[in-house]
């Protein structure tokens, strides 16, 4: 009878055990479906996102070959900007040297004047000739600027002529 309680039991017990099994197996049959099913649509999402990717770099190659495209068209406006950028320069450099040589022609003639001046107010030789030069000095002090005006707009129409032969060069030279 020992013998049959016994081979009862374990026979219980490997009903429980089998029964637990089958749980736990069913439990991990659940947990791979869930796996597959999440594979799934991660596998969809990757697959949208390659097309959408694909898309992009579509897009991106045809506006790079439009960019190449205008950039060919706008390299003759940047040579014209470039060939004015240097006549510009030229044109500057030449009005400089124009107006350097100008302003030292006109310190010259005017330190010439100032020294003719400061030899004639050095020593007069009357006293009338005092009186009527102390009368210039204080009455007639708008005579300089007048003159000093005159000169300045001689001086502009210089640079004015300069300019002008200099881009009539510069056509010339481009024919």
């Amino acid at each position: 009878m020992l013998t049959q309680i016994s081979v009862a039991i374990i026979a219980l017990a490997f009903a429980v055990l089998v029964f637990f099994l089958i749980k736990t197996l069913k439990a991990a049959t659940q947990s791979l479906e869930k796996v597959t099913q999440t594979l799934q649509e991660v596998q969809k999402t990757v697959d949208e996102l390659t097309y959408e990717l694909k898309q992009t770099i579509r897009n991106t190659n045809d506006i790079t070959v439009d960019v190449q495209h205008k950039m060919k068209q706008i390299d003759p406006v940047m040579d014209t900007v470039k060939n004015l950028g240097e006549a510009l320069s030229e044109v500057t450099y030449a009005v400089k040297q124009v107006s350097s040589g100008m302003v030292s022609k006109f310190k010259q003639s005017r330190t010439e004047q100032k020294k003719e001046q400061h030899v004639r107010t050095e020593v007069p030789l009357t006293a009338s000739e005092r009186t009527f030069q102390s009368y210039d000095a204080v009455y007639n002090h708008d005579a300089e600027p007048a003159q000093e005006k005159s000169r300045s707009r001689n001086w502009l129409g210089y640079v004015d002529t300069a300019v002008g032969l200099w881009n009539s060069f510069r056509r010339q030279k481009a024919r």
